[in-house]
């Protein structure tokens, strides 16, 4: 039943690009209360606290990742701080899948674009 809350959240929550990397890393992100989606922000943070999670790092910096569907999301605050109670804006972000499940390995020429992945699949070492 979560599952299906989760995924209709999820559709109908006002996905907007996230400009600044627009040619380096597309994603999209919506916030807890200028978007009102402070019940899917509590679901992601719900299956992060239930071991969902995916650890990895992004250019260096670590953060924990969840897969739903076709997209990876990840929280810009770690789920343990977060407090929806708070008027603070916390961010969720979503990038589609467009390798696999791990595709953090980031190579010269690899975009996040799915027209720009490296013809030779990274190895994660």
């Amino acid at each position: 039943m979560e599952n299906l809350k989760i995924t209709e959240l999820i559709g109908r929550a006002p996905w907007r690009e996230a400009v600044t990397y627009r040619h380096t890393w597309p994603h999209e992100y919506v916030l807890s209360h200028k978007d009102d989606q402070r019940e899917l922000i509590e679901l992601v943070c719900c299956r992060l606290r239930a071991g969902e999670g995916v650890k990895a790092t992004f250019f260096g910096r670590p953060n924990t990742y969840l897969f739903i569907g076709d997209y990876k999301y990840w929280l810009m605050t770690h789920w343990d701080s977060i407090n929806l109670d708070r008027e603070h804006d916390y961010v969720l972000n979503r990038a589609h899948l467009y390798r696999d499940r791990r595709d953090f390995v980031i190579q010269e020429g690899d975009s996040g674009r799915r027209e720009a992945y490296p013809h030779k699949p990274a190895t994660s070492g």
